[in-house]
């Protein structure tokens, strides 16, 4: 597997290709200070197969620069990894072709898990962005939620929630929750159902605006998986 780093700052490089060798045993990891860089390497490696792409680069930065590479490279796919996390941004670049937004202030864990899930055909989309700059940095008690679903998801399925806003992919969730991967589709669907979304994106979106917290869900269903947690006001 072939991963392209693009970042002007050569620590925050060399710490993503560290990060990236979680993903498999054979990665070769390239690096690029700039755009004009990274697509010479991606015209010169045409099997690339995924390019990590910061937004504040010298020369062409921004958005343009992700449409470059999309115009350029349409097969490769490219998740932005940005210290920007604002919703609009976010959502600007996942329209113009993203596979994934991730903000550098995540976690170890959530990076490689949203990368995954991204190498698996899926879009990752962080929560907080989700949740928008004006939204309550804590999340409310779970049983006083303003608009939560009706019935309510069972602690199980708020765990499935909570691991796919972690950008977590379903044979994760099997392993993590000792599950059987049928029954964590099945949760998927109920959590989907509820939510009246019909992807997992819109999903961890939907959960956003609700002010759902992943750490929160997992912490308050540890011990109960077959009780409601998630109430209608």
């Amino acid at each position: 597997m072939r991963i392209l780093v693009v970042d002007d700052h050569p620590l925050v490089r060399d710490a993503m290709a560290q990060l990236v060798t979680q993903l498999g045993l054979h990665v070769d990891v390239m690096q690029a200070a700039d755009c004009a860089a990274a697509l010479a390497a991606a015209r010169e490696h045409s099997d690339i197969d995924l390019v990590l792409l910061d937004l504040n680069l010298p020369g062409l930065r921004g958005l343009p620069a992700l449409d470059r590479f999309r115009q350029e490279h349409p097969a490769a796919p490219v998740v932005i990894v940005s210290a920007f996390r604002d919703r609009d941004t976010v959502n600007e670049a996942i329209r113009r072709g993203a596979m994934g937004f991730i903000p550098k202030s995540s976690s170890r864990d959530t990076m490689v898990n949203a990368l995954r899930l991204v190498l698996s055909g899926s879009v990752y989309v962080p929560p907080e962005a989700a949740m928008g700059a004006d939204a309550p940095q804590e999340a409310l008690p779970l049983g006083l939620v303003h608009g939560a679903v009706k019935p309510g998801l069972t602690a199980r399925q708020a765990q499935v929630l909570a691991l796919a806003m972690k950008g977590c992919s379903n044979k994760q969730i099997c392993r993590d929750l000792g599950l059987a991967e049928r029954t964590v589709k099945a949760h998927m669907t109920a959590v989907l159902n509820a939510l009246k979304v019909t992807s997992r994106t819109q999903a961890v979106i939907a959960a956003g605006k609700l002010g759902l917290d992943a750490d929160s869900l997992l912490s308050a269903t540890d011990a109960k998986p077959a009780d409601p947690v998630i109430l209608s006001p």
